[in-house]
């Protein structure tokens, strides 16, 4: 499948995988993410359950904070 990560194409071998699927591929391991799915907010307890499919838009984010 072919979706657009972080505003850029990106290719995996699977059919779907799920947000955490697609986190732990590409080592995001921040303690601070915001996750959107084609637009819509996806909270952190449904990471494993939301599907990522072909041509989807999704955006993970790392907070940072500073002072």
């Amino acid at each position: 499948m072919k979706i657009n990560l972080n505003n850029r194409e990106e290719s995996f071998e699977a059919d779907q995988l799920s947000v955490a699927e697609i986190m732990a591929i590409k080592k995001f391991t921040f303690s601070k993410i915001i996750v959107k799915l084609n637009g819509e907010f996806v909270e952190k307890e449904d990471y494993a359950n939301t599907i990522v499919k072909d041509a989807d838009v999704l955006l993970i984010l790392h907070l940072l904070a500073g002072g």
